[in-house]
This record gives C-alpha cells, sequence and structure tokens, in this order.
C-alpha cells in the first residue's frame, strides 16, 4: 500500500536520553517522519521499559506507545567504545536530543563542542529541569518539582487547600512538545540557510510549565494581581465550571458568552435570569458568580447527565462530559477522529494513541511499537557505522552493546 511521506521524512535523529521528556520528543518526531535512533543502556534499556502497568513479557504498555518507530541500540555511556559508538552516530545525524542533567554530556565528551567539529551543522535539543545556564541549572529537576516552580501548581486545586497535579507528568510532556517545536525550527532555518551551522535548542521543564501562564505575568506586573487557585472554575470568566448531576456524573458548562449565557437561562426555565442587567455581562456574571453557580448547580442536580447535555446541546450552549479512557475507546467521535491505532506486540494487538496535529496532505503515522532493548542494533551499526557481525556480536559479548 503507498503511504504518504511524512514533513520530516529524510531527518535522521539521535536520541540520548530516557524516561520521559526527551522521549516524548522523539516520539513526536518519528511520528512525523524522521528516523529516530534511540541508544539505551544493555541492561533493561530506557527505565520507562518497566513503569505503571506491565504485559505479560513484563514490559510496560506505556512503552510500546513512547517507543514507537524509533531504531532502539544499545551502548553502554559508561565506557569509552560505548560513548565512541555514540559520537560516530551523532556523525550521522541531523539532530541528537538529549535529557541528562546538564554536563553530563560534556563529561562524556558528546557535548555540541565535542561533536560539532565533525558534523557542524548538529542540531543538538537539549532538556533539563532548569536549563543549561543560571544558578539553578545544576538542580535535578524532576516533572512534579518543576511544575511547581513554573507556576502550574500555584493555580491548580482548591483555594487555600493543597495544590492539586493532573495525574499526569505533565511538565515532561510539554517540555518534549517544545523540544520537538524547537526541532522543526531549527531544520527549517536550516533548510533556507543551507550553509547555516548548528545550534543548540535549550528546553527546561519548568520554562515548559511558565509557558503556559497565559496572562499570569503581565497581570501581576500591570495590576499586580497573583492568580490564586479556583477549583474547577478560571478566574475572571463567569460561568465556567464543573456540575454534578442527579445520576453522579459531572459535567462541564462553558457559558461566558453573553448570548451563549442567555440561551442557558431559557434552557433553565429562568428568563428573569436572562434579563437581570446585572448579569448581561462577564463582569458582571464574576461579580455575582456564586448566585449564578448555585443556580446552575441546583438545575444539572435535578437532571440525569444525558439529559442536561442533550437540553444544552439544543441551546447550543458549549458543555460535555468527563471522559474516562473507558468512555474515550467507544466514542464514536474518536474512533471517527482516528485517535486510535493499533499495532502489534509479539502477535498481540495494542491500541495506542494517535498524535497530533493532523496534516492532510502529510499525516503522520505509526509504524511499529516500541521495540525490544537492542532489536536495532545489527541495522543500525552495520549500515550507518560499518561494524561487522563479528564486531558487534564481540561488542556485545564484552557488555558494551
Amino acid at each position: 500500500m503507498n503511504q504518504k511521506g511524512r514533513p520530516l521524512d529524510g531527518i535522521r535523529v539521535l536520541e540520548v536520553g530516557q524516561l520521559l521528556a526527551g522521549p516524548f520528543a522523539g516520539s513526536i518526531l518519528g511520528y512525523y517522519g524522521a528516523e529516530v535512533i534511540k541508544v539505551e543502556p544493555p541492561e533493561g534499556g530506557d527505565p520507562l521499559r518497566q513503569w505503571r502497568v506491565l504485559d505479560d513479557d513484563g514490559t510496560s504498555f506505556w512503552w510500546r506507545s513512547i517507543g514507537r518507530n524509533k531504531k532502539c541500540v544499545t551502548a553502554d555511556l559508561r565506557t569509552g567504545e560505548g560513548r565512541e559508538l555514540v559520537r560516530r552516530l551523532a556523525g550521522k545525524c541531523q539532530v541528537l536530543v538529549e535529557n541528562f542533567r546538564p554536563g553530563v554530556m560534556e563529561k562524556w565528551s558528546l557535548g555540541p563542542a565535542d561533536l560539532w567539529p565533525d558534523n557542524p551543522q548538529l542540531i543538538y535539543a537539549r532538556i533539563s529541569g532548569y536549563g543549561q545556564d543560571g544558578p539553578w541549572s545544576a538542580k535535578p529537576g524532576f516533572a512534579s518539582v518543576c511544575e511547581g516552580v513554573g507556576g502550574l501548581r500555584y493555580v491548580n486545586g482548591m483555594p487555600g487547600e493543597r495544590p492539586m497535579r493532573p495525574n499526569l507528568s505533565l511538565g515532561d510532556t510539554m517540555a518534549g512538545i517544545h523540544t520537538a517545536l524547537g526541532v522543526v525550527m531549527a531544520c527549517l532555518h536550516q533548510a533556507r540557510n543551507p550553509d547555516s551551522k548548528g545550534q543548540v535548542i535549550d528546553t527546561a521543564l519548568y520554562e515548559a510549565a511558565f509557558n503556559l501562564l497565559e496572562g499570569v505575568i503581565p497581570e501581576f506586573d500591570g495590576a499586580g494581581v497573583v492568580r490564586e487557585p479556583s477549583g474547577s472554575t478560571i478566574t475572571g470568566i463567569a460561568p465556567t465550571n464543573t456540575y454534578r448531576c442527579a445520576d453522579g456524573k459531572f459535567i462541564v458548562i462553558g457559558a461566558n458568552g453573553d448570548s451563549i449565557f442567555r440561551r442557558l437561562c431559557e434552557k433553565m426555565g429562568q428568563p428573569e435570569m436572562a434579563a437581570d442587567q446585572r448579569l448581561a455581562d462577564n463582569a458582571g456574571r464574576v461579580r455575582h458568580e456564586a448566585e449564578v453557580d448555585g443556580k446552575i448547580a441546583a438545575w444539572t442536580n435535578s437532571l440525569d447527565s444525558a439529559t442536561a447535555l442533550a437540553l444544552l446541546e439544543e441551546a447550543r450552549v458549549p458543555s460535555g462530559p468527563i471522559y474516562s479512557v473507558a468512555d474515550m475507546m467507544v466514542s464514536e467521535h474518536f474512533i471517527a477522529r482516528g485517535l486510535f491505532e493499533e499495532v502489534d506486540v509479539n502477535g498481540k494487538s495494542l491500541k495506542i494513541p494517535a498524535m497530533i496535529p493532523k496534516l492532510s496532505a502529510t499525516p503522520g503515522r505509526t509504524d511499529w511499537a516500541g521495540p525490544e532493548v537492542g532489536a536495532y542494533n545489527e541495522e543500525v551499526y552495520g549500515d550507518l557505522l560499518d561494524l561487522s557481525a563479528e564486531e558487534i556480536a564481540t561488542l556485545k559479548s564484552r557488555g558494551i552493546l
């Protein structure tokens, strides 16, 4: 079957890192056509292979998603020979992605200045907790900590209570997305300027969180306002909240547009609320938010969620259920939009999420699930570095591969 080309076809990426941020960036690049060579330690590979829920073979289901489309090779970077293999691979790539603590790659003589003499156009993407410079650069930075420093945790949760986190590693994922965007921009620059040299992309986890803060900075600088946590609402916009229905399920209603709010009031059977000049605009509704939310909550509490959502849809009020993964997997819309891709894992079928955005002419795709440790040693080291089968076997026997 003929498959469409992808936007990053012809770009070779060397992924040197583990767990989440760097590998997620590599997954995005590979999905859209880049040849991603992932370097892992010989013993066990990326620790993510053993994280969270495991399959019958002891491998993380998550790994099959984040390791998709990657050519996994092994190299012990604690040895000079392992580092030399990586240095040679970097000479064959357009991009290197790493997410070690700042200074580690330099300690191994694999930093940008070490690799540019042999490959002056190498795009070197670095992910760390706090960036490559600055007084905090050497601090260990996990997503959980960096989401707090970057301001994301401060605005999340109920007022006066412990800041909350979603049950996800958002800091890592956001850093991976920002890094992939940086790689694409750097590749575009090189395509437009063929004689340009390589450059460093410096992504910090806390800055990826910081980049999502919308108007928080100018509001504080201009008006001295600190945006505080606001539970299931958002400060300064009303009504937009999560409401419980009679069947115990929650729904989200966003009726903060003036005409939308009036339609909501009419559908709730409260025309006097729609005509109330105190609530005619967003500023007024914010001043009387508790009153407005109380009336909406009383209405949803009197209806099961399906009935409430049907009425809201009739009134063209933005609304929706709170979906779990079980709900998503049977949703006709999710399925119609192609959000699940099926891969083969040792003869068994497994669904993994498709990636976005959707490109009409050059769509991304999953070619294979995350492979086993060292599955591409022979192909990569043989084809790119011209190592013989005997040399590869020797390196493996000595624990370097």
